[in-house]
């Protein structure tokens, strides 16, 4: 697949304790990119939503 280049920026704002836990789990897991992270936790969670909701033929 063809690597898109980001061209689009989102904010999101955290509060005190939620940014604490981000910065365990990235700590504690290794994890040097929390770009990244948040970008591909959120498309999966997306993802998975999307693919739930479809119908199916036995519905």
């Amino acid at each position: 697949m063809k690597k898109q280049p980001r061209e689009y920026k989102v904010s999101i704002l955290l509060n005190e304790s939620e940014l604490r836990t981000l910065d365990r789990f990235c700590e504690k897991y290794g994890v040097s990119n929390k770009s990244r992270l948040i970008r591909e936790t959120l498309m999966r969670a997306i993802l998975k939503k999307m693919e739930n909701d479809q119908p199916t033929l036995f519905d």
